[in-house]
């Protein structure tokens, strides 16, 4: 279905990474959400008037606020979609995430609600009864529910949707939730056991754990991640494929919402090459990042001497003290001042943020080291980073 009309409504509909076509799959997807659950809440509601079941009025009201959830999440498409202005120079991508954080609270107030109703139900238990309607029902609701699952998570992970992805994981809960309330009402009509209460708290429970995963993955977005490595990777390869970059540290990515990234880093190019030639090179290679990877991309140039056998040997003996503590440790910007009398080595150490060492740590078994080396005339002068990749 979702296919189908794709092909009707959606331009350039395999360009996953354009921002028009992610708005007009989230869109879709969201118009879609809220006709399936606005009809599953209609055949539910009317399973649990014929059986007298709270588990599946329960449940019905859940599509209910699904419903609503969609709705939520199409306006955030559609408000994620709108160019900077003034206030907002960044764009208004985030909206997506901010509207995926909306229906994770949905799924939390409806767990709740459901564990508070199934408890009044055991402290007062009623039979309920069952028929072929009710079980038809039921059953083609959670086929529903599972495709909803595949269309919102395969076009989440293509698009790279959080939104959509915390939708999948909702409707997967309810497709676990239905499975239960129809577990407990054919298995109370055949035994008589009274089960609607005991299968509404375990829904509500796997619908409260739901809600909680799904806003952890949708806050950490907004509250800021590391990229993932294959944009890394992606980064990485495309600036050291130009001969005049030595290699790069101190990358950054900013991530104001699906295709508004900012990327900032550092590219070591040669000391003793020429300025300008240096300057029109990382210009190209801003111009491809932006046009490869759909960012704004700014590039500082670090200078470095490639060209001083001591220089290099001494880097070479560094770098190899700062990986023995860690093999996660790097170094870069390194530098040698000499004096009449000793002489400094200068450089960065960047450091994971679960490093079990404190960066005061790291400094003096660094100039311990440093200081032992033959001759006993280098001394450190280290600055600690962190690592935000």
């Amino acid at each position: 279905m979702i296919t189908f009309l794709s092909r009707i409504f959606v331009k350039n509909r395999e360009d996953y990474q354009s921002p028009g076509v992610r708005q007009a799959y989230g869109m879709l997807c969201g118009a879609m959400g809220i006709g399936l659950n606005i009809l599953l809440f209609l055949g539910k509601w009317l399973a649990g008037i014929l059986s007298g079941s709270i588990a599946i009025t329960a449940d019905a009201f859940n599509n209910l606020s699904d419903a609503g959830s969609s709705v939520i999440t199409l306006i955030g498409f559609k408000l994620s979609g709108q160019e900077p202005d003034p206030e907002h120079p960044f764009g208004h991508g985030r909206m997506e995430y901010i509207s995926g954080l909306f229906v994770s609270v949905a799924i939390l107030i409806m767990g709740f609600e459901l564990i508070k109703s199934s408890v009044e139900k055991l402290l007062h238990p009623e039979p309920i009864e069952s028929s072929t309607m009710v079980v038809v029902i039921l059953a083609a609701s959670i086929l529903v529910k599972l495709y909803m699952c595949y269309y919102n998570r395969s076009l989440g992970r293509k698009i790279k949707s959080a939104a959509m992805q915390a939708t999948a994981m909702d409707s997967l809960s309810d497709t676990v939730s239905t499975t239960l309330v129809l577990a407990a009402t054919v298995i109370s009509q055949l035994t008589g056991l009274l089960l609607d209460g005991w299968f509404g708290i375990l829904v509500g429970l796997f619908i409260f754990y739901t809600g909680f995963k799904t806003m952890k993955e949708t806050m950490d977005p907004l509250l800021g991640q590391p990229p993932q490595k294959e944009l890394v990777s992606q980064i990485e390869q495309i600036v050291t494929s130009h001969p005049m970059v030595q290699g790069i540290h101190d990358l950054i990515v900013h991530d104001y919402g699906p295709g508004r990234l900012m990327i900032s880093l550092h590219a070591e190019v040669s000391a003793d090459g020429n300025l300008l030639n240096i300057h029109d090179e990382i210009d190209n290679i801003e111009h491809e990042l932006q046009e490869s990877l759909k960012c704004s991309a700014t590039i500082h140039m670090d200078p470095i001497v490639t060209d001083n056998e001591e220089i290099n040997e001494m880097h070479r003996v560094i770098s190899e003290m700062v990986t023995r503590l860690d093999s996660r440790f790097t170094m870069h910007d390194f530098r040698m001042v000499e004096g009449p009398t000793h002489t400094n080595l200068i450089f960065d150490v960047v450091l994971p943020y679960d490093s079990n060492y404190t960066d005061i740590d790291v400094i003096n078994k660094l100039k311990e080291e440093i200081h032992a080396l033959p001759g006993g005339k280098y001394f450190a002068v280290i600055q600690i980073d962190r690592a935000y990749c």
